[in-house]
């Protein structure tokens, strides 16, 4: 069996609101723990009104509040908006509340715009150049106390709160081998890179305390249903909200279409395409036939499923199409 799990942006729906979102975001982790999902991560982003998960570690808490089994994280945190010691804070409360079920995924995208992200940190001197060493030092935050240590996450030391690194290019791979972490690579919207990111990352793995052998996590939309079609009607939703990134112009996640003819230019779908290729779309059979092929082509450990899909009835199918075909791959 492939393991399985669950990456959740929080969708604000079109004609909804953030707190829908939540409670459906609450109910379809629910519906994750009992379809045997492994993890369910969460997502920061800012300044985007499609997305309500900017206050990742509070919405974290909720989710583990919700359940009882699930491990349950962030996919990921962006370690530049924030001072190390902080998330250490935040993860180490969220770990000393949920014992053995909290994970720490790192990013180092702003995970907004250049304007939305100096409004975030202030400045961005140094604030990217500075990654490796900040996943350094949140990591020591989260390890025993060292005799004269004078700075201390409390709660947050003792913790050993899991970090995976997260990223779309081989510098996170790089670094993810260099310090034995897991890594997750971000290819539900960067797929470029992907061979070579893992190819990279399993080559210079080196062994740590925490992780023997490397441990490689892939991202792939989700878009399944009873019919191809159905399928591929599910996914204008996402190609609708990637359209309106690349035109500047982000809003709600808008209800799928029957075509996305007159929409977009060919330019347009052809980057959208681009970004979306890794994906399973359609009908059981036609899912089956996607993940098996994407997981002989990179021998992933783990799936990370992601799907924005505007219908939430249609969300939870989807979703639990997938974990079925995850369990007999």
């Amino acid at each position: 069996m492939t393991q399985y799990s669950l990456l959740d942006l929080s969708p604000i729906l079109q004609g909804s609101d953030a707190a829908q979102s939540f409670r459906n975001t609450v109910d379809l982790a629910r519906h994750a723990e009992g379809w045997g999902f492994q993890r369910y991560w969460l997502a920061e982003h800012h300044n985007m009104p499609g997305i309500a998960s900017s206050a990742t570690s509070i919405l974290i808490g909720q989710v583990a509040a919700a359940t009882k089994t699930i491990k349950v994280g962030s996919g990921g945190i962006m370690l530049p908006n924030h001072a190390p010691l902080v998330i250490a804070e935040q993860f180490g409360t969220l770990a000393t509340l949920f014992p053995g079920r909290i994970e720490l995924g790192l990013g180092r995208a702003p995970g907004s715009d250049q304007l939305t992200a100096r409004a975030l940190r202030r400045t961005l001197q140094d604030s990217a150049e500075s990654f490796p060493q900040d996943v350094i030092e949140l990591r020591d935050y989260f390890d025993d106390a060292t005799p004269g240590q004078q700075v201390q996450a409390i709660p947050g030391v003792g913790t050993k709160v899991p970090i995976w690194l997260l990223g779309s290019s081989l510098f996170s791979a790089r670094l993810a081998a260099a310090l034995g972490m897991p890594f997750a690579f971000a290819s539900h919207f960067a797929p470029d890179l992907l061979d070579a990111a893992l190819a990279t990352y399993r080559h210079h793995f080196e062994a740590s305390p925490t992780l023997s052998k490397p441990h490689a996590m892939v991202g792939v939309n989700l878009f399944a249903a009873d019919t191809d079609e159905a399928g591929q009607r599910l996914m204008t939703s996402a190609q609708q909200q990637f359209l309106a990134l690349r035109r500047n112009t982000p809003g709600p996640l808008r209800p799928p279409v029957d075509s996305m003819a007159g929409i977009w230019h060919d330019s347009e779908r052809a980057n959208v395409e681009r970004a979306l290729s890794c994906s399973a779309v359609g009908s059981p059979a036609r899912v089956r036939d996607a993940l098996g092929a994407l997981l002989a082509r990179t021998q992933a450990d783990e799936f990370m499923f992601a799907g924005q899909i505007y219908d939430h009835a249609a969300r939870l199918h989807s979703f639990e199409i997938g974990a079925e075909i995850a369990r007999a791959l």
